[in-house]
């Protein structure tokens, strides 16, 4: 949190709460000192961004809701519901994987899902070598950083499901950069598993489902 960046700068290491920020002035910093007008007034107009953010990220909540209770037999509707079953996944998650590529978009395999997203690997030739670049970062940035997002959330939720046990052994041992090259490789892998699941009904191989009436946040 940006808060706490401008708190640690000033050698304060605490957790931004109400209460801190009622305290706020009577804070010292390392050296004793009360923290500067300026960075106080900084810090209040963060906290109050903040805030209407929060504000305004409830409300989008709430018209998704609503929206799924008025429209539950439309396609796109019936696969945010069916996705939302996974442990894992809920309602931010489904909502924008359904409504920015698999609520309107058709896919003929696996290769055309990963192009979507700008997933595909990129290949780079030098001399007689061959080895894999990056990614292409070609597709949707936006459902691309929720898929990488929740491929992080999925290893904490379907530890049993084949997928994260592929991510755990190839890089669960791995450097922080390693990690991170693998989970792009995981997010990949399972946004087409996520395609499988709403298209053909196909769950993924050992994924966990939520027991009735259960959720996750996302």
């Amino acid at each position: 949190m940006r808060i706490q960046s401008l708190l640690f700068t000033q050698g304060v290491d605490v957790t931004v709460t109400p209460k801190l920020m009622r305290d706020l002035d009577r804070i010292r910093c390392w050296n004793g000192q009360p923290l500067g007008t300026e960075l106080r007034e900084r810090i209040r107009r963060e906290y109050a961004r903040l805030g209407g953010a929060e504000e305004d990220l409830l409300a989008l909540r709430k018209q998704q809701k609503l929206r799924l209770k008025k429209e539950p037999t439309t396609p796109a509707m019936e696969k945010i519901r069916l996705m939302q079953q996974l442990c894992g996944i809920a309602m931010k998650s489904s909502w924008v994987f359904v409504m920015e590529l698999f609520g309107w978009r058709q896919f003929q395999n696996r290769r055309e899902v990963a192009g979507a997203l700008g997933l595909t690997p990129m290949p780079y030739q030098s001399g007689d070598s061959t080895h894999d670049q990056g990614i292409s970062r070609a597709g949707n940035r936006k459902v691309r950083a929720m898929a990488i997002e929740i491929a992080w959330s999925w290893l904490r939720y379907q530890p049993q499901s084949r997928l994260s046990q592929w991510y755990q052994q190839r890089f669960g041992s791995a450097g922080g950069r390693m990690r991170r090259i693998g989970i792009v490789a995981m997010a990949r892998r399972l946004m087409v598993d996520l395609w499988r699941f709403v298209e053909f009904g196909i769950v993924p191989e050992g994924a966990r489902m939520k027991a009735s009436g259960s959720s996750v946040s996302e």
